[in-house]
């Protein structure tokens, strides 16, 4: 049976099952995350023999003539190099991950969208340092002013996100197995 078969058999097999976790957390060959996939490129790894299983779901995912433990944690079996995080390219869910999905101008959780501190047209750049999170109100106020001008400053300077907010955008809640494994990554 081809790989590619043997790869199909078990996709439906996971897609059959609803309470499944979909997410696998990816882990370097040093044990440092690098990120999260989907169940379906974890086995694909799997397959190729190039990653192993480090903890697993109490469930078997089974094709024709292959049984695997469902993963929930993967170590490649070689190492990736990550850039340090201030290259690391700047992201829409990145930067709403890192500032709480709030306004960093006055809180609120609604119609969210990006906002360049020092603006384009005054010289800021997208950058982790000048780019926040701000509600459509916000920046409609803001406009092309520079915060001090017009009395607004956000609630918390624009940073680089930390490894955890880079790998994780937007999960609130991590399974209990990926915790040992992220706490590398809050160093």
């Amino acid at each position: 049976m081809s790989a590619r078969r043997v790869f199909d058999t078990i996709a439906r097999e996971c897609e059959r099952e609803v309470c499944v976790p979909r997410q696998v957390l990816v882990l370097n060959s040093t044990y440092e995350p690098l990120n999260i996939c989907s169940l379906k490129r974890a086995l694909v790894l799997l397959i190729k023999d190039k990653a192993e299983i480090l903890e697993s779901a109490d469930l078997r995912i089974h094709s024709e003539r292959l049984s695997f433990p469902h993963p929930a944690v993967i170590r490649l079996h070689y190492h990736v190099r990550v850039p340090p995080g201030e290259r690391r390219k700047v992201s829409r869910r990145a930067i709403l991950a890192r500032d709480g999905f709030r306004c960093q101008y006055c809180g609120s959780t609604r119609q969210l969208t990006l906002d360049h501190v020092i603006p384009l047209s005054r010289g800021g750049a997208s950058t982790w340092e000048n780019v926040v999170t701000s509600c459509a109100t916000c920046n409609v106020r803001k406009g092309a002013s520079l915060p001090s001008e017009i009395g607004m400053a956000p609630h918390n300077r624009p940073r680089p996100p930390s490894m955890i907010e880079l790998i994780v955008p937007g999960r609130s809640e991590l399974p209990a197995s990926w915790q040992p494994y992220l706490g590398l990554a809050t160093v």
